[in-house]
């Protein structure tokens, strides 16, 4: 698996979240229907911090084997927060159809890398390929 490619791919989703998260607060609040309570941006920002600082993990550690025993932390770390985060939106989801439909989206991303973080956790980075003689 190019692990590569999926580091990268869930740092720009990340940085995505968190600088949006960070510094658009009062929009996101605004467009997601949650409210302009003051602690609510300021946990919104906080959230966005962690994803920013999620983001630069994986950036930073994109170059390196990842699988197996090897930066087991960090897949560990990224398929609890991909997996646990898509099953809270699909129980959000399915007792309240009346969320917004762009979280079904959200939910679809975050499930497929909590997918491919599991294979990423639970599979040797160098499995050769089988030759039959």
């Amino acid at each position: 698996m190019n692990t590569k490619l999926v580091m990268t791919l869930s740092a720009a989703a990340l940085i995505l979240a968190g600088l949006s998260l960070t510094f658009l607060p009062n929009e996101i609040a605004r467009l997601s229907g949650v409210g302009q309570a003051p602690v609510l941006n300021v946990l919104l920002q906080t959230l966005g911090a962690l994803y920013f600082a999620f983001a630069m993990l994986n950036w930073m550690t994109k170059g390196s084997r990842i699988g197996g025993i090897y930066n087991r932390p960090i897949a560990l770390a990224n398929f609890a927060h991909f997996f646990m985060v898509a099953l809270a939106l699909l129980k959000a989801l399915m007792s309240n159809p009346q969320l917004p439909a762009g979280l079904w989206l959200v939910a679809g991303v975050y499930a497929v890398f909590a997918g491919l973080f599991s294979l990423i956790l639970f599979r040797h980075p160098l499995a050769e390929p089988e030759v039959s003689v």
